[in-house]
């Protein structure tokens, strides 16, 4: 003899049936590509940092209150080649015009280049019209006499605030 299931074994077991069918067309339907090794995922302090292995772009995701959201990171890299372009074809234009300006100019010169003395120091050049400023350094004696007043200075500093101390000492 056979009984019939009752209604609450029945209707849990339905609801169970329906929760795994519904799990598993939801893990069908958002199978993350990290699975199929696209994304390659590295914790963070606030989320994780993507890092998309078919284009190498880095992505910094967070989840916030409304889910999770992710960022694209700056890519230093591509500012950096694209200044060094910019760099490099300012520097042929300014070549060009330089070699127009003089004929002379073909790069590297082959010429030994003049070397100077190390103990005698090069003379400025100065056009005619033009000030020289030359700037003199002090003497010894001038240094002698800079620490003698520094030297007077720091005692009477000294023997001021010994005098307030005891000013303010002996009125309490």
């Amino acid at each position: 003899m056979s009984r019939a299931p009752s209604p609450s074994k029945l209707s849990a077991s339905v609801a169970f049936a329906v929760f795994l069918a519904g799990a598993g067309t939801a893990l069908a339907q958002s199978k993350p590509d990290t699975e199929n090794g696209r994304y390659a995922l590295s914790p963070i302090a606030d989320g994780v940092l993507r890092l998309d292995t078919r284009t190498g772009a880095v992505s910094t995701c967070n989840n916030s209150g409304a889910g999770w959201a992710c960022y694209a990171v700056p890519d230093e890299r591509a500012a950096f080649d694209t200044e060094i372009g910019r760099l490099q074809a300012e520097n042929e234009k300014l070549r060009a015009q330089l070699a127009a300006r003089d004929g002379t100019v073909t790069g590297k010169v082959e010429d030994a280049l003049p070397k100077s003395d190390s103990l005698k120091p090069p003379e400025p050049k100065v056009a005619e019209g033009e000030r020289k400023i030359e700037i003199p350094l002090p003497s010894d004696r001038d240094l002698d006499r800079m620490m003698t007043f520094l030297e007077k200075a720091w005692r009477r500093l000294i023997e001021m605030a010994g005098r307030v101390q005891k000013d303010v000492s002996g009125k309490i």
